[in-house]
């Protein structure tokens, strides 16, 4: 059993996060019309989780997103998918009045965690999860906690000081965020999942009352046939080098992967945080393993939320 996890209170820059801008007076029907998520009656001051999907309904990117204007949102996503997505979306806005910027060097994104920083921040930090509290220094969005500490997302223009926090080590922050169980597509992740494989709508990131979107008969047919044989589940391991994309075995089947990570971190100290998609039947015995049938196995440990609803914290 490892001590609790103590983090009073720092800041982090996060180079692994890039900002994208979709403004013009078509701006919110074009994201609905794209989007997992309901974004034509976005409220203001209010975030929301939302995944890009292929056709065939697999996530291309997942953002954090929110309104900055009436006609503008920013898409803060992973850096190294900015491009490409920019891109894609670009191609289908069409006649729409709208425009995709890549914006990430206006702004400096951040991680906050920790009770320090409502000490020293006070009100200018949202106060519920994916709330959102904007002034002329920017946003500040109310993450999902991890391990009983708070967590948020801070904008700020690229000229602006960081907070008076201590730094934050960047492997604390990337912990923290796994332990969260929120998934964050990355490029190594691209296309591998339908959004419930990595509970994307357990978590606020797929809304099945909206109109249509790329992929949608995909995703609405793995809600409602019960088909799914896949989820996403928190693991501890031994492994300091766990990231996106490997493969995951089962030790009695050599011959073909049962899973794959999503997102991990290692942390000095305690067992590295993973997340992974793997198959319902791999969990019924036997035990998983990193890489291989005989590599390094995986420890299940409880998610921060239920299976059977959407998390609201």
């Amino acid at each position: 059993m490892h001590p609790t996890l103590e983090v009073t209170g720092g800041v982090t820059q996060l180079t692994d996060w890039g900002l994208l801008r979709v403004s013009g007076a078509d701006a919110l029907t074009f994201l609905n019309s794209q989007l997992t998520q309901q974004v034509a009656d976005f409220p203001p001051g209010q975030a929301r989780l939302a995944g890009y999907c292929s056709a065939k309904g697999r996530l291309l990117a997942s953002f954090v997103a929110w309104r900055i204007a009436d006609d503008a949102v920013l898409l803060a996503c992973s850096a190294d998918l900015l491009a490409t997505t920019a891109k894609r979306l670009s191609m289908y806005v069409l006649r729409a009045k709208c425009r995709v910027e890549d914006v990430s060097s206006q702004f400096t994104v951040m991680g906050l965690a920790g009770t320090r920083c409502r000490t020293v921040l006070g009100d200018r930090l949202p106060v519920q999860t994916w709330q959102v509290h904007a002034d002329d220094d920017g946003w500040r969005v109310m993450l999902p906690g991890a391990e009983g500490i708070d967590r948020f997302l801070m904008i700020a223009s690229a000229s602006s000081a960081k907070p008076d926090l201590p730094a934050l080590a960047a492997g604390v922050w990337a912990w923290l965020e796994v332990r969260s169980a929120v998934p964050r597509i990355v490029a190594a992740t691209v296309e591998q999942f339908v959004p419930q494989m990595i509970n994307f709508e357990l978590v606020g990131g797929v809304d099945f009352q909206k109109g249509c979107y790329p992929g949608q008969e995909v995703v609405a047919r793995s809600q409602y046939r019960g088909t799914l044989k896949r989820r996403m589940f928190l693991f501890d391991s031994d492994s300091p080098a766990v990231a996106p994309g490997q493969e995951i075995f089962h030790c009695d089947d050599p011959d073909q992967p049962a899973g794959m990570v999503v997102n991990a971190a290692a942390l000095p100290g305690r067992p590295s945080a993973v997340l992974a998609e793997v198959k319902l039947s791999a969990l019924e015995s036997g035990t998983l393993h990193l890489g291989s049938p005989d590599g390094i196995a995986l420890t299940r440990v409880a998610l921060p939320y239920p299976m059977s609803e959407p998390a609201t914290t």
